[in-house]
């Protein structure tokens, strides 16, 4: 991810490398070893229910159908489900490893990166348009993502990475695929299968979620 030299710019390639995590997402092909009755995937020992999984779905695309460009945004969120999950997941584990790493989110933090992501985004309900159609995310899924960008921006410090260099990004991504790996991911085969390397549903890369800065979209690290 290049360095961005505006004043605003710093906040979007913080929220653009959460994206870029999170677009490694797979399709149904992976087996399972276990049934998962009522489980979209296991975390840390936590449920991660279907229903949960399934509303964030649904309000995805209840927001999708209002909109003008409805059967487009459909259409180029058809893995929309294993989207939705492995956001799921991953936000657990980064919950993990901020908090080994002693930091965290505060609303406030979040709050006030929010504003400054609207603010260099067009305004708020461009921001919220841009999100839906790159992000498939609707605003009450927003503050989410961008508590996701501060710990991003956080953990990277802590673990002596840089949220806007390929080689700063490693090291982010390695204490996360740590943290993955000691988590114990399990996925319902129905969603496909966990790689703890990519810190995502395994293994094909969708192009549907686009960097919300507007910037090339880079290629996932392939090793940690």
């Amino acid at each position: 991810m290049n360095r961005l030299k505006r004043p605003n710019s710093r906040r979007r390639a913080l929220f653009s490398l959460s994206v870029t995590l999170l677009a490694g997402v797979p399709l149904l092909a992976a087996c399972g070893s276990a049934p998962h009755p009522g489980a979209a995937a296991v975390v840390g020992g936590q449920r991660i229910p279907v229903s949960a999984l399934q509303g964030q779905v649904d309000e995805v695309r209840t927001a999708q159908q209002a909109s003008p460009q409805a059967a487009e945004l459909i259409s180029n969120s058809a893995q929309l489900s294993q989207a939705k999950l492995n956001g799921m997941i991953f936000d657990r584990i980064l919950d993990r490893a901020a908090h080994d790493a002693g930091v965290s989110a505060s609303r406030h933090e979040v709050q006030t990166a929010r504003r400054q992501a609207a603010a260099s985004g067009g305004g708020e309900k461009q921001f919220e348009a841009t999100l839906l159609q790159q992000g498939a995310l609707t605003p009450g899924q927003i503050d989410d993502a961008v508590r996701r960008d501060v710990l991003m921006s956080k953990l990277a410090k802590a673990v002596g990475g840089d949220t806007t260099t390929p080689a700063g990004q490693q090291k982010v991504l390695a204490a996360l695929a740590r943290t993955s790996k000691d988590m114990h991911v399990d996925v319902n085969p129905r969603y496909g299968s966990w790689d703890n390397a990519k810190v995502a549903l395994a293994s094909t890369k969708t192009d549907w979620i686009k960097q919300v800065s507007g910037q090339e979209q880079q290629s996932e690290p392939s090793d940690v």
